[in-house]
C-alpha cells in the first residue's frame, strides 16, 4: 500500500540524514501503558475520544506504547545550533491494545524545515483550527479523534508576514496528499487536505480568518475505478467540476459534480493578549456543498479560550464552546439537504479506521451500536446493496455546551476537567432512535502527577456519561517513563 511505502521512506531518509549531517541532537524516548475499565462493554466518551484512536472502546483493555522522537538542528559555522534555521525531525509511536492483539503506528514521520516552511511525510499527530486541542470538544475539521491519516505535503507552521504590509498582515497554511487505505467502502481512496489562514494586526488585538478543505477521491470498488490521474488531482485541488466516473455523465447526460467527497469549514476569530494571558475567540462554519455557503447557514462551533502565560497560575487553560449542527440546510428543499460527514457514494464518510475524524460529538454506527441494538456497524467488504449511502454517521444534528479546564494544583500535579451537555437529534431521518431528541452529559476528571527527577508521570481519570442514550462510568490509570538523554554531538 502507498502509505506503507511512505513510512519506509521516512526512516530511510531519517537514517541517511543522521549519518551525513552536522547537527545537534535532541532525543526523547518514552514508554508507557494505560489501563481502562468501564461499567458497560464500552468506555465513556472522554476516556476514548480525541486520543488519536489509541484507547480501545471496550469494557477493559491495556494500551501500551513505545515512542521515539528526535530533532536535528543543524549547526552554523559559529557552532551554535539555533543560528541555523534548518532542522530535521523524525519519530515513531508504536502501540499495542485490544488485549495484546493489535499493533499499530500512531506516528511514523519525517519532517524537514527551514524557518517556518516544513516538508512532512508519514503519519503524525495534527489537529486543524485555532482552538486548544487539549480542552476543546474538537474541531469540525480534524480533531485528533481518529488515527492520523498518512500523508505527504508542505506547511507553513506559523504565520509569516505578507510582503509590503510591515507585519500587519500575516498568513499560514498547508497542503497534503494522503491515503485512506482499505478499511472503508471505497478502497485505496486518496486524501486531499489544504488550509489557509490570514491574520491582521500587530499589537494586542489580532483578527484572523481561514479555510479548511478536505476531499476523499479516486477510490476503487469492484469494477469501479474513479479518476486517479494528475488531472484528477488538479480538479480536486482547484475544486473544479469534473467527471471522475462516479455520476456516469458520458452515458446519462448528467452534469458532472465536483470529484470525490468534499467538505470543509470557514473559521474566523480574534486573539487578544497582554503579558499575563491570551484570549482567543473563534467560530467554525461547516460546508459540504456550495449550498452551505449562505448567511442562513447557522450551523457552527463557537468557542472562547483563555491561556495563562505564567506557568504558576492555577488555571492554565479554559475553553467554553457552543456547537449547533441541528439546522443542516433546513432552508432548502428536503431533497437538497446535506447530512454532515456522510456521503451517498463514498459511504464511509468522514471516518478513518472506525473513528470520526472531526468532532467526536457526532455518532457513527460503530458507536451507536453500543447504545442501540438496531444499529450494526457496516462491514465495508460486504456487497454494495447491503451498505446504504448517507447512513454511517447516524447522529450529526447536535447542540452542545462544553467546558474544558486544565489547571495546575502543584508543581508536580496538574488536572483536567471536561463537562459536555448535548442534545442529539440524529439525522433528518425521523424514524431513528434519536427522534425525539436525546439529552446526554459527558464528563471527565483527570489528574497527572510527574516525578520530574525520574521522568515518570502517573495519570488517573474517571469518566461519567449520564443521559437518555447511556449511563456509564469508566476509569483510566496510566504510567509513562520518559528518557531525554539530551544527547549533543557532531556528526560528519
Amino acid at each position: 500500500m502507498a502509505h506503507k511505502s511512505t513510512i519506509i521512506l521516512v526512516f530511510i531518509l531519517a537514517i541517511c540524514t543522521g549519518l551525513h549531517a552536522q547537527f545537534a541532537d535532541s532525543i526523547k524516548i518514552s514508554i508507557g501503558t494505560t489501563a481502562t475499565y468501564a461499567g458497560n462493554d464500552y468506555q465513556p466518551l472522554w476516556i476514548t475520544s480525541n486520543k488519536y484512536g489509541t484507547i480501545a472502546d471496550r469494557k477493559s483493555d491495556l494500551s501500551t506504547n513505545l515512542q521515539f522522537k528526535n530533532i536535528h538542528r543543524f549547526k552554523s559555522k559559529q557552532d551554535t545550533a539555533l543560528a541555523n534555521p534548518f532542522y530535521v525531525q523524525y519519530g515513531f509511536d508504536l502501540f499495542n491494545n485490544q488485549h495484546f492483539n493489535t499493533f499499530f503506528l500512531k506516528e511514523a514521520f519525517l519532517k524537514t524545515g527551514f524557518k517556518k516552511l516544513e516538508f512532512r511525510a508519514g503519519r503524525f499527530d495534527e489537529t486543524t483550527g485555532e482552538m486548544d486541542a487539549n480542552t476543546s470538544s474538537g474541531s469540525i475539521g480534524i480533531s485528533g479523534n481518529a488515527l492520523p491519516i498518512p500523508k505527504i505535503g508542505f506547511a507553513l507552521t506559523d504565520y509569516i508576514p505578507v510582503p509590503f504590509t510591515n507585519g500587519f498582515a500575516k498568513f499560514k497554511g498547508q497542503i497534503s496528499h494522503g491515503w485512506f487505505g482499505n478499511n472503508r467502502y471505497m478502497k485505496n481512496a486518496f486524501y486531499h487536505e489544504k488550509t489557509f489562514y490570514l491574520q491582521l494586526g500587530k499589537k494586542k488585538l489580532k483578527i484572523y480568518g481561514g479555510l479548511q478543505h478536505f476531499v476523499e477521491w479516486g477510490g476503487k470498488r469492484g469494477n469501479v475505478q474513479l479518476d486517479r490521474s494528475i488531472k484528477g488531482f488538479f480538479d480536486v485541488l482547484l475544486v473544479r467540476q469534473a467527471d471522475d466516473g462516479s455520476v456516469g455523465t458520458s452515458t446519462n447526460n448528467i452534469l458532472p459534480n465536483r470529484p470525490g467527497d468534499q467538505r470543509g469549514l470557514f473559521e474566523a476569530g480574534f486573539k487578544w493578549e497582554n503579558d499575563k494571558m491570551i484570549i482567543n475567540g473563534y467560530q467554525q462554519t461547516p460546508f459540504e456543498t456550495g449550498r452551505d455557503v449562505d448567511i442562513r447557514n447557522v450551523d457552527r462551533l463557537i468557542g472562547l479560550h483563555y491561556a495563562a502565560k505564567k506557568t504558576d497560575n492555577f488555571i492554565q487553560h479554559a475553553t467554553f464552546e457552543l456547537l449547533n449542527t441541528k439546522d443542516m440546510l433546513s432552508f432548502v428543499e428536503i431533497s437538497d439537504r446535506q447530512s454532515f460527514y456522510n456521503n451517498g457514494y463514498y459511504k464511509t464518510g468522514w471516518e478513518y479506521n472506525d473513528r470520526i475524524v472531526g468532532t467526536p460529538l457526532f455518532i457513527n454506527r460503530m458507536r451507536a451500536s453500543k447504545y442501540y441494538s438496531n444499529y450494526t456497524p457496516y462491514n465495508w467488504n460486504s456487497p454494495d446493496n447491503s451498505i446504504v449511502g448517507n447512513d454511517n454517521i447516524v447522529n450529526n444534528r447536535v447542540t452542545c455546551l462544553h467546558l474544558g479546564l486544565f489547571y495546575k494544583i502543584a508543581s508536580a500535579l496538574t488536572a483536567k476537567t471536561m463537562i459536555t451537555y448535548t442534545k442529539n437529534y440524529g439525522t433528518h431521518n425521523t424514524a431513528s432512535p434519536f427522534y425525539p431528541f436525546k439529552t446526554q452529559l459527558y464528563s471527565l476528571q483527570q489528574f497527572d502527577y510527574t516525578f520530574h527527577k525520574h521522568g515518570i508521570t502517573l495519570t488517573t481519570a474517571i469518566g461519567f456519561d449520564r443521559g437518555q442514550m447511556t449511563d456509564n462510568t469508566g476509569f483510566l490509570l496510566g504510567i509513562k517513563k520518559t528518557f531525554a538523554p539530551g544527547l549533543k554531538r557532531t556528526s560528519n
